[in-house]
């Protein structure tokens, strides 16, 4: 079929409104993202090809890991923050979130924001603290402690610094829980959170906290649960509830969502959110 120029122009408005109109359909008008972790194998063998089948699925962002203390992505360390922009971009993705280990940020939070910068990162987010199984509380309140002191820096920086939980804050020490323990230790500002919610196979539902600490969230890690098969399975297939999640979410702070679950599952979870 033959366009004009006047057919052609005339067209390209429709479609870039058809776009917008898809975008503002997915939860809470934000693109879906996902977590690369998952695909880690892929991605180190062939980064630009793997963004290239996660944009297919239907993912407009992702959230990287740091290539120099993630072993996994140490093939990608080689990459300049520029070439690896380039990459994700000319996929057609977005990638403002990143995951970094404790002692990256401690010793050599300088170079990682600067790499950040570059790669155009909005927010830094701690995946863990690395504490051991038998850690006390005291050890979990000195963390805080630490985190709150490298927040100081990353705000001055431009950076939104943010923690993000396991299984392990989810138990109790010394009659407290841990994860409402970290609560009342980071400083609000200087310390978001990304909450994971898969922590729904122990029972914690997502939506609660959101709506307990209000304004306390930066982002969401999107997992499902069977109680029946006591496995994940992809987001929409198990116990979340998926709309209370996300209305919860528009009083808490967050500003995007990430899959992270293996790609068969963040196919079908694309789907489903594209649908909710």
């Amino acid at each position: 079929m033959n366009f004009t120029r006047r057919q052609f122009l005339g067209a390209a408005p429709a479609a870039l409104a058809g776009a917008a109109q898809a975008l503002r359909a997915d939860p809470l008008g934000m693109p879906v993202g996902c977590q690369v972790y998952p695909v880690r194998e892929a991605l180190a063998k062939d980064f630009e090809g793997t963004l290239r089948e996660l944009a297919a699925i239907g993912y407009r962002t992702i959230e990287m890991c740091s290539p120099p203390s993630y072993a996994e992505f140490r093939p990608l360390a080689s990459l300049t923050a520029t070439q690896m922009r380039r990459t994700i971009e000319g996929a057609g993705l977005r990638c403002e979130s990143c995951h970094y280990n404790f002692r990256e940020l401690k010793e050599n939070l300088d170079e990682r924001m600067a790499f950040a910068k570059e790669l155009g990162l909005k927010q830094m987010v701690l995946s863990s603290f690395g504490l051991r199984a038998e850690a006390t509380l005291a050890e979990y309140k000195q963390a805080a402690g630490e985190l709150n002191r490298l927040g100081e820096r990353t705000q001055k920086a431009g950076f939104q610094l943010a923690y993000h939980n396991h299984n392990n804050e989810f138990k109790e020490l010394e009659g407290v829980l841990i994860y409402d323990e970290l609560m009342r230790q980071f400083d609000a500002k200087l310390v978001k959170m990304q909450f994971q919610v898969a922590v729904i196979s122990l029972g914690f539902e997502a939506a609660t906290y959101l709506a307990k600490y209000p304004g306390r969230f930066l982002s969401l890690h999107l997992a499902d649960y069977s109680t029946a098969e006591k496995k994940a399975v992809p987001v929409g297939a198990g116990v979340v509830d998926w709309k209370k999640l996300f209305a919860a979410a528009k009083t808490s702070g967050v500003q995007n969502y990430f899959v992270e679950m293996d790609l068969d599952a963040m196919k079908a979870s694309a789907t489903y959110l594209h649908k909710l």
